[in-house]
């Protein structure tokens, strides 16, 4: 089953995702939001599964940089254009296969991968 990890690089839990499934032996491809963007009709099709509110990094320091008048009131297509305008402002990792997996947990990981 094909594995896609979505985020950044350079951010600390997207590193610990990809040394737990590289230690696991789990071959997946990397698409780095701050260098290719995140495309409408996936983040929609995310939306779907999780919901938009599941996918916004409200702790992050991006979504607290925002003027107040884009944080507040937020609906379904608010924060897509949001996410699109700042990809940093996705929760990382999302991990997309068989199904999605937003955040890392390594017994969530381990979970999943077990079955």
């Amino acid at each position: 089953m094909p594995v896609a990890v979505y985020g950044i690089r350079s951010c600390d839990t997207m590193k610990k995702a990809m040394a737990w499934l590289d230690a696991h032996g789990i071959a997946y491809t990397f698409h780095d939001y701050k260098k290719e963007g995140v495309d409408r009709s996936r983040l929609l099709d995310w939306i779907k599964k999780v919901g938009w509110e599941e996918l916004i990094n409200r702790s992050g320091t991006t979504f607290r940089k925002l003027p107040d008048s884009d944080r507040v009131d937020l609906t379904e297509e608010k924060a897509v254009q949001l996410m699109i305008a700042n990809p940093s402002m996705i929760r990382r990792p999302v991990l997309e296969t068989s199904m999605l997996i937003v955040g890392f947990k390594p017994e969530k990981y381990a979970d999943f991968f077990r079955n």
